[in-house]
């Protein structure tokens, strides 16, 4: 072999760690030096000492350890925690409970995880009654307006879950708004849908009474759960009422689901609380158009007003009741609603943080152990925030907002009814959704979990007592989000339905940027648009006009907008000459200037008090009585 007359070559091996420099705050030249693992280097000599294949399968074995080491640290210090406090077998009680009482009017299977088996349900046939799908339409002459709905008709949530199902296919919802509109009847005046599909009817009545008196389950499951690592396993078996069935006359209030519609406010009252009583008289079957409210066998909706007077974490003084109700009398927007007329429809309430979470047996003895009342999504909330005065969208009372996330779930499960936010309208009739028995949320836009804006449980259930517990074990945390953690992680979310947005918030799923092919009419790209007089179109509001705004929707969500006025050219409640604080300050009862073009939010406060003013009649056709 010919000599060499290269150099010889040398090795020279790359370091397995190299340095990472960062400056050092103060010092101009000075730098620290933080040793970090050299990959390019581990990667060399890996290669060179265990061959290709079998150093690229070590690496990457090395990689991926090192991932899932960060993965389970993450997760660890930031992730989320169980929040389990029940053991399977009272899980399986609860559900138990629940379609015995015939709180399951769905055709929803049981979670398969807790391997539940329903062989009997009384909510539905043929166990329980017959159910007849109605054709709901006017009868002529009678058909300028919709017709109220018959007393015991029940919305078959089901048949509207077919059209709105998101977490299918995000395009199904296109078609929800038309039919709630066709298949309620509420645009039969038109006659363009005739006639009904049979698919959209889903309003129907029950032909018989239910006669089963229990719903057995057949359970063989042995899937263990993860248990919160705060908070001990709950007293097992779990204790819950006896089980009762619903009541067989559908007119009649049942005592476990009494038609209660819940709202709290802390504060001063303003325009936004006076516009959800409005809607509420305009659209619901209080009887304002009889002398007598008609009969007492009639079960009657009512709409309870909770007034906190005084800051979230104060505790309210003796003659605080008193001064709440002066207070009510003296201001503008809440002194109309004290009138005699209204007092079996609208009553306000004191709220008493102490005496309502003492009357819950699933609060009273563990409330004061916790160490604050203010938690929302993980993340105490400082008292201290209480005391500052609110100026501003972006310095509102955080405390009041949890509070409020408390009060539903306290509110449903000691008076039962349904629990609304005091930013919600009413767009028509409830009695379908009053004659479905299960309990029932709906769905936050496109996401699987809720919003309990709008929340029905029945009085003293066992999924109320569930709620309250594992609330109480994981700090009194009642977010939504943290709530559907509750019912996912216990397998629970099947009893409390997750209604599609569209029934509660139609305008939501378009604010997220969805469904904008064929969105539900007036078409918003934002919550301000309910507040803002829309351009172009401008005249859209007052050319519509109530019937014209998301018409099928149970209620309006305007999400918050606590300081936008509702009516800045008539900002006073205009409520004729029977009310004396009807007029706004100057006497005069005319506008200063009238806007051209009026938004939505003035139109249907207007088409509110005219119908109190006795000017026009309600959605319905119904006038009022004086």
């Amino acid at each position: 072999m010919p000599p060499s007359y290269l150099p010889p070559y040398r090795y020279a091996p790359v370091p397995w760690t190299t340095a990472l420099y960062l400056p050092v705050p103060g010092r101009h030249r000075g730098r620290l030096r933080i040793p970090i693992l050299n990959f390019a280097g581990f990667h060399q000599s890996t290669l060179t000492r265990c061959g290709r294949r079998k150093g690229y399968w070590l690496l990457c074995s090395l990689y991926l350890s090192v991932f899932l080491a960060i993965y389970a640290a993450y997760q660890a210090l930031f992730g989320e925690v169980p929040t389990l406090v029940f053991r399977r077998q009272d899980l399986r009680r609860i559900w138990q409970w629940e379609v015995a009482s015939g709180h399951y009017p769905t055709r929803h299977p049981p979670p398969r995880k807790l391997d539940v088996k329903l062989t009997q349900n009384p909510a539905l046939p043929p166990v329980g009654p017959k159910r007849i799908y109605l054709n709901v339409e006017s009868s002529p002459p009678q058909v300028a307006y919709p017709p109220r709905p018959l007393p015991g008709s029940i919305a078959d949530l089901d048949v509207l879950m077919n059209y709105c199902d998101v977490s299918q296919n995000m395009a199904l919802c296109t078609r929800l708004s038309q039919v709630l509109r066709v298949g309620a009847g509420l645009d039969i005046d038109n006659r363009v849908q005739r006639p009904v599909p049979k698919e959209w009817q889903y309003v129907f009545v029950e032909a018989d009474l239910v006669t089963a008196s229990s719903a057995p389950l057949l359970t063989n499951s042995h899937v263990e759960f993860e248990k919160s690592p705060i908070a001990d396993w709950e007293p097992s078996p779990i204790s819950l009422p006896p089980i009762t069935l619903p009541s067989p006359s559908p007119s009649s209030c049942e005592p476990d689901d009494p038609r209660i519609f819940h709202m709290y406010w802390t504060g001063e009252f303003t325009d936004k609380p006076y516009m959800s009583i409005l809607s509420f008289l305009f659209t619901q079957n209080t009887g304002m158009h009889l002398h007598d409210y008609g009969s007492e066998d009639t079960c009657r909706p009512q709409l309870w007003m909770w007034i906190n007077p005084v800051p979230a974490s104060q505790e309210p003084h003796e003659s605080a009741p008193m001064e709440m109700l002066q207070s009510l009398r003296k201001n503008v927007w809440s002194a109309p609603f004290l009138h005699p007329r209204f007092q079996r429809v609208v009553q306000f309430k004191f709220w008493n943080t102490t005496e309502q979470l003492d009357s819950l047996p699933e609060l009273r003895d563990d409330w004061r152990n916790v160490e604050t009342l203010f938690k929302s999504f993980g993340k105490a909330i400082a008292t201290s925030e209480d005391a500052q005065p609110k100026k501003g969208s972006k310095d509102y009372d955080r405390l009041s907002v949890v509070m409020s996330d408390m009060v539903r779930f306290v509110l449903c499960q000691r008076y039962g009814g349904v629990y609304l936010d005091a930013d919600m309208l009413f767009l028509r009739d409830w009695e379908e959704l009053w004659g479905w028995r299960g309990s029932f949320s709906y769905r936050w836009s496109f996401h699987t979990r809720y919003n309990t804006a709008v929340l029905r449980l029945r009085k003293g259930s066992a999924l109320g007592t569930f709620l309250l517990r594992t609330a109480t074990k994981n700090e009194l945390d009642f977010h939504p989000i943290t709530v559907s953690r509750y019912l996912k992680e216990a397998h629970l979310d099947g009893l409390l339905y997750r209604i599609p947005d569209a029934l509660f918030d139609p305008a939501w799923m378009n604010g997220d940027g969805y469904q904008r092919d064929r969105p539900p009419q007036p078409y918003f790209k934002s919550f301000a648009d309910f507040f803002d007089a829309p351009s172009p179109g401008g005249a859209t509001p007052q050319a519509l006009g109530f019937d014209g705004f998301f018409k099928g929707a149970f209620t309006y969500h305007f999400h918050n907008s606590w300081w936008k006025v509702v009516d800045p050219g008539q900002n006073w409640p205009n409520l004729g000459p029977q009310f004396a604080g009807s007029r706004r300050p100057g006497g005069s009862t005319l506008p200063s200037k009238t806007p051209r073009d009026l938004s939505w939010a003035t139109v249907l406060k207007r088409t509110f008090e005219a119908y109190v003013r006795g000017e026009r009649p309600n959605m319905y056709g119904e006038w009022i009585l004086w």
